[in-house]
């Protein structure tokens, strides 16, 4: 691990991170959970929102796949996705849902520069970005894809856009 440079959890703390949000609606899988943690340290993400039924550390099964990105990353509650759009729509953050909609962007047609804040909303592994969220968005971005399936894991889809918002971003 030395060779790799890998920092401690109080130096990631410290270090700048980069201005995006990821608010996970409702994600029932907490093995998705851990593994969203896990991306959002990755890359330096600002904050991680958990809301609904979304289970919280400390948690052992979020802890499987999280492999402590728990510690490291800065994480808050909220009982609606709603309560949690319209606080950080008052701090500035453009919201974007990672959503197919008639209205939606693609990924890599996004048009955002390193001073822009930004959340994205992760929806359930079912049902998507909850309906009475959706109008609360800035936008949406969806994930271009040209095979026969046209969605994507939920920690799969995150880590794309996430890893596309870094490159912007960082």
């Amino acid at each position: 691990m030395d060779e790799l440079n890998r920092v401690d959890v109080e130096t990631y703390r410290l270090q700048e991170k980069i201005s995006l949000v990821v608010i996970m609606d409702n994600i029932r899988s907490m093995n998705n959970v851990g593994s969203i943690f896990r991306t959002c340290d990755a890359f330096s993400v600002e904050s991680i929102w958990l809301c609904g039924i979304t289970a919280c550390p400390p948690n052992k099964e979020i802890a499987k796949t999280a492999l402590g990105a728990t510690e490291s990353v800065v994480w808050n509650y909220a009982k609606e996705t709603a309560e949690a759009v319209k606080q950080l729509k008052a701090q500035g953050y453009r919201i974007y849902a990672v959503e197919q909609v008639d209205t939606s962007i693609a990924l890599n047609k996004l048009n955002i520069n390193k001073k822009d804040k930004i959340a994205i909303i992760l929806g359930n592994e079912v049902f998507g970005v909850s309906d009475e969220v959706l109008p609360l968005c800035d936008g949406a971005i969806e994930i271009p894809q040209t095979g026969t399936k046209h969605s994507l894991n939920v920690t799969i889809a995150g880590g794309i856009v996430i890893w596309e918002l870094f490159q912007k971003l960082f």
